[in-house]
């Protein structure tokens, strides 16, 4: 007689997949980015939707005008404290899950504006997802910011660490290591 097979047992294939995965994939692949461009690394996020580097590929080819058609927010540059409130309310309106990229230094830390008009780091508005380097970073590590993200979306670890607060944001809280059985 031969052995019990539980499910466990059963190849992973397109028939046995589970559902969750079949979520992941979709979201990663259909990830519609909502511009705020504010300064120079604008630029180099537009040029990142032109051919050359075509984001298209990724399943990226528009840039949604209203944020109520997006779920990725890509902060190109410096935040003004008068521009703080307006990115917090475009990020509000956004479809969930939503995601959001730092691109530059200015977005992730001030930049060389370290002073009262300019917002020290976009992560004290919204939560930030992925950071991208460089002033200004250029198409090719856009790029890789993106695939990052895609890749944390296709892990599901966005989704495990975000929560959703009682003030209707969303927030982090720090997870433990998982315990790894050796």
């Amino acid at each position: 007689m031969p052995p019990h097979l539980g499910l466990e047992a059963i190849p992973h294939s397109f028939a046995t997949g589970k559902i969750e995965d079949l979520v992941k994939w979709a979201r990663r692949n259909s990830v519609m980015p909502a511009t705020f461009g504010l300064a120079c690394c604008a630029i180099e996020m537009m040029a990142t939707g032109a051919p050359h580097y075509d984001i298209a590929r990724f399943g990226m080819e528009t840039f949604r005008a209203s944020p109520r058609h997006a779920d990725l927010m890509i902060v190109a540059g410096r935040v003004s404290q008068k521009m703080a409130p307006v990115l917090r309310q475009v990020y509000d309106q956004m479809v969930e899950p939503k995601w959001v990229i730092s691109m530059g230094v200015c977005a992730s830390s001030g930049g060389m504006f370290n002073n009262y008009a300019i917002v020290q780091g976009v992560d004290q508005i919204v939560p930030v997802d992925v950071y991208v380097p460089g002033c200004p970073p250029g198409p090719e590590t856009l790029l890789h910011g993106i695939i990052t993200l895609h890749e944390m979306i296709k892990n599901g670890e966005l989704m495990r660490r975000r929560t959703a607060s009682t003030t209707g944001g969303a927030e982090y809280q720090l997870q433990p290591p998982a315990p790894v059985s050796v």
